[in-house]
């Protein structure tokens, strides 16, 4: 594996939008994780909106085809980060931390459009997959 997906990767691609589709096929799924935690969001995207059953199934379809890492590796890795971070009053969501931890423990680069935000985690590897031009 080479890269880890931010849940906003996940739900542009999903939804067909920046080129994602063409990006992964050229990756290959089989080199892109998510975190569990990413997993827990996209699913509470389905449950929350107009179409849960049919949403909770592209979900699910997508989640066959990635690996889903655990977060109990980067757990010690998310407290020093938590703590280095609000010392500088600089905190992100613990969602978003324990994501990019998990980039980090994994040695894993980091695919998001959420540069600024991540970019805060030390020893972070970000690529932006996102152009909005």
């Amino acid at each position: 594996m080479t890269y880890l997906l931010d849940t906003n990767i996940c739900i542009h691609f999903l939804r067909g939008r920046f080129n994602l589709i063409d990006k992964l096929e050229e990756i290959g799924l089989k080199n892109c994780a998510i975190s569990e935690i990413t997993l827990a969001e996209l699913v509470f995207g389905a449950e929350n909106s107009e179409s849960p059953k049919k949403n909770l199934g592209i979900v699910e379809r997508f989640v066959e085809r990635v690996t889903t890492l655990p977060i109990y590796d980067t757990i010690y890795l998310y407290a020093k980060e938590k703590a280095r971070l609000r010392k500088s009053g600089t905190m992100i969501s613990d969602f978003d931390l324990l994501i990019g931890c998990t980039s980090v423990e994994k040695e894993l680069i980091m695919a998001t459009e959420n540069v600024r935000k991540f970019g805060r985690i030390s020893e972070i590897n970000i690529e932006n997959w996102i152009n909005r031009n």
